[in-house]
């Protein structure tokens, strides 16, 4: 389970709001990010882990976002469908509310 840290120490954004920006507002790429937390938008360095916290759903199993979506492009309609194909959302579930979005906007 990842422990809340500052990610961006320019516009002091978390790694909680850049997640809460990936389940509340379905942002996938550092532009959207950027536009909804301001992440990334002073010296740039944080570019590369905002694009890891992007790349991941479960940081328990280690499933990427495009297992989920891969699973969801396959048929996985529910939380547990995804979990049984990919194992995300299986162990603290932290993840779930992400899952279920990325189930909702296909994406």
């Amino acid at each position: 389970m990842a422990e809340n840290r500052i990610v961006c120490t320019c516009m002091d954004v978390d790694y909680h709001t850049i997640r809460k920006a990936m389940v509340e507002h379905t942002a996938r790429t550092v532009e959207e990010i950027q536009e909804i937390t301001g992440a990334g938008m002073g010296c740039g360095c944080c570019i590369p882990e905002i694009e890891e916290i992007l790349a991941s759903v479960c940081g328990c199993t280690g499933t990427s976002l495009k297992e989920v979506v891969d699973a969801v492009n396959a048929g996985a309609t529910t939380v547990e469908a995804v979990g049984e194909q990919t194992k995300a959302g299986t162990d603290c579930g932290r993840c779930k509310k992400l899952i279920e979005n990325i189930i909702k906007n296909k994406r």
